[in-house]
């Protein structure tokens, strides 16, 4: 993918699905965090990048949140085909089950199907 230019802001089209993608992330993840814990998923900290496939020359989006120490922790893709594929990192332990940590919350699908789940790993 060619990246073109950086802004805040999808086509409206796109927007509704980015937030469809947010709710559902955000929902997941609150299974697996605990209150106190919980990440801000939230569109408005996104930073899209609008980028050009080439295989077929049309426009998509990649999105990156960024923590307080400006580190990546997520990411939100949304290919030409408005097939996505989204994670945010949690990085915390599962709040009612100490044989596992949390890693991130993921999302994929196409148009209105949607797929998410959380990523456990074993803990030490």
């Amino acid at each position: 993918m060619v990246s073109l230019v950086a802004t805040r802001q999808l086509p409206a089209e796109l927007e509704i699905l980015a937030e469809r993608i947010v709710y559902a992330m955000r929902k997941e993840a609150a299974i697996y965090t605990a209150p106190s814990v919980a990440p801000k998923i939230v569109l408005d900290t996104v930073v899209f990048t609008l980028i050009i496939d080439p295989c077929n020359q049309l426009p998509g989006y990649e999105g990156v949140w960024r923590n307080a120490n400006n580190d990546r922790c997520g990411i939100l893709m949304i290919n030409s085909d408005n097939s996505f594929y989204a994670e945010y990192d949690l990085f915390c332990p599962h709040p009612r089950d100490e044989r596992w940590f949390v890693e991130m919350v993921t999302a994929w699908g196409r148009d209105e199907t949607l797929r998410c789940e959380a990523k456990l790993i074993p803990r030490l």
